[in-house]
């Protein structure tokens, strides 16, 4: 495991946080904008949705191989390449003026964003032993990528009111500097690769095309229909991709995503979990959003303000979980996590018309808050246990993609179910569909984690999670640990 001194790790620590806080926001920042954006730009009603998913489209279609790069071609290398793509794509959407720009922009923004995710939490897979270290380090860097969409809505709210939606891209432009200034200063140099490596093209086209195929399926569907022969075929097409890539992978010789990873029982348990948590929470502040601008009438300003209840909770959860996985583990801080966002999506299902901020709202932004608070530095560090250093980049894109493929199903799904009814009877129904999914996570957490973590998290011999693996000398695979 790399050896850092304490000081440049914590700045590590804090560079892999910021940056992808940084895009982390613009998941969410631009929805409270679009109003604005329409106005200003002259978008039409049916582009106009493509400035929020051409960003979503392109960053979760590339996570997975945005990870296996970060792996091969090297974690700084992958992180400066995706924070550079994603500043310039900034500065482009900012200045725009039109819609096609300001789209392709965003969609250019989506796959600078998934080379940063990646590479960041990878980074610090390396940085931090696994552990104690890992589980504290894990948790900060949790608590930021999990409130940064609750800050997109907040910060949204008060851009738009403010100097203009415009300054929702411009104000990655000095950050992304800075950011890039830092890693060049800060980041160790990439160690020698294998030059023999090789990125498995093939499995990364048709993955890549695969996700690509599946979440504009998904947004295709919530608008056009899920019945539609045009949905239908899109599934039918990500699906034949998907499955395409399963066969390649079997076959190669240097396979983008190792067999072995498929035996971290810990790593698939934890992405099926992260797959349900996020459906939760992406359309839980998609859903929120709308309840208070549409059914109760607030300003885009005082909806922002709104959710830092939700935001701060989060934030603070998220550190002390970091903490309770090492003496709880990850199962049972996920259970719990995810049970109380159970709570609070089930507690609005009861909100009456004349809705009171205080009594009505705060209750379940509190509980959501702190739910998810717990639920991101555990799906993390679930993902990360027991992976090696040469697969660190790989975990970390599997888990990241989950997150964005979830949460775009999530969105998609309760857009639908709000459509097919009307009023506060739709956001109750879209509640309670909020609610099942979380509990089907909480499903997930435990059964799937069940027997793996006998022991804390922090007491876990990382060899006895991959001796099995080990044995069959698949040293670049997941589940694999390399020797210090």
């Amino acid at each position: 495991m790399l050896r850092t001194e304490r000081p440049r790790r914590g700045l590590v620590l804090a560079l892999a946080c910021a940056s992808t806080a940084m895009v982390g926001l613009d998941v969410a920042i631009v929805n409270v904008a679009l109003p604005s954006i329409q106005s200003d730009l002259g978008v039409g009603p049916g582009a106009l949705q493509w400035v929020v998913v051409a960003y979503a489209l392109l960053l979760g279609g590339f996570l997975l191989v945005g990870g296996r790069m970060a792996d091969q071609l090297g974690r700084r290398r992958v992180f400066l390449a995706g924070l550079v793509i994603f500043t310039a794509a900034s500065f482009v959407a900012g200045a725009a003026q039109q819609a096609g720009v300001l789209i392709a922009a965003r969609g250019l923004q989506g796959f600078g964003a998934a080379l940063v995710a990646p590479a960041a939490l990878s980074l610090i897979a390396v940085t931090f032993a696994e552990g104690r270290e890992r589980a504290r380090a894990v948790g900060i860097f949790g608590g930021v990528a999990g409130v940064a969409g609750s800050v997109g809505v907040v910060a949204g709210g008060l851009l738009t009111a403010g100097p203009g939606w415009r300054w929702a891209f411009l104000l990655n432009v000095p950050a992304g500097v800075v950011f890039v200034v830092s890693a060049v200063l800060f980041l160790a140099p990439d160690q020698a690769r294998d030059r023999a490596a090789r990125l498995d093209l093939a499995g990364a086209s048709a993955v890549t095309g695969g996700l690509l195929l599946f979440v504009y399926a998904l947004h295709h569907g919530a608008t056009e229909g899920w019945i539609s022969g045009s949905t239908a075929a899109l599934f039918v097409a990500a699906v034949g991709l998907l499955v395409a890539f399963a066969r390649i992978e079997a076959r190669s010789a240097a396979p983008l995503v190792p067999p072995a990873t498929w035996r971290n029982r810990s790593l698939v348990a934890a992405n099926a979990a992260a797959f349900l948590a996020y459906c939760a929470l992406f359309s839980f502040i998609f859903l929120g959003s709308l309840l208070m601008q549409q059914a109760l009438g607030y300003s885009p300003l005082r909806t922002g303000v709104a959710w830092l209840a939700t935001t701060a909770t989060s934030f603070v959860a998220a550190v002390v979980g970091g903490r309770l996985v090492g003496v709880a583990g990850v199962r049972w801080v996920l259970i719990s996590g995810l049970s109380l966002v159970t709570a609070g999506a089930l507690w609005l299902t009861r909100i009456p018309a004349a809705a009171g901020y205080p009594a009505d709202l705060l209750p379940a932004f509190l509980l959501v808050g702190v739910g998810f608070g717990f639920c991101g530095p555990a799906l993390q560090i679930g993902a990360l246990s027991g992976v090696s250093r040469s697969a660190s980049g790989l975990a970390s894109g599997l888990v990241e993609t989950m997150r964005e493929i979830g949460g775009a199903a999530g969105v998609a799904v309760v857009s639908t179910v709000l459509v097919a009814r009307s009023g506060l009877a739709g956001f109750h129904a879209a509640f309670a569909l909020i609610g099942l999914l979380a509990a089907l996570g909480v499903v997930t957490a435990g059964v799937g984690l069940a027997g793996v973590e006998e022991r804390p998290l922090a007491d876990v011999d990382p060899e006895s999670l991959s001796s099995s693996v080990e044995r069959q000398g698949e040293e670049a695979c997941l589940g694999t640990k390399e020797q210090s």
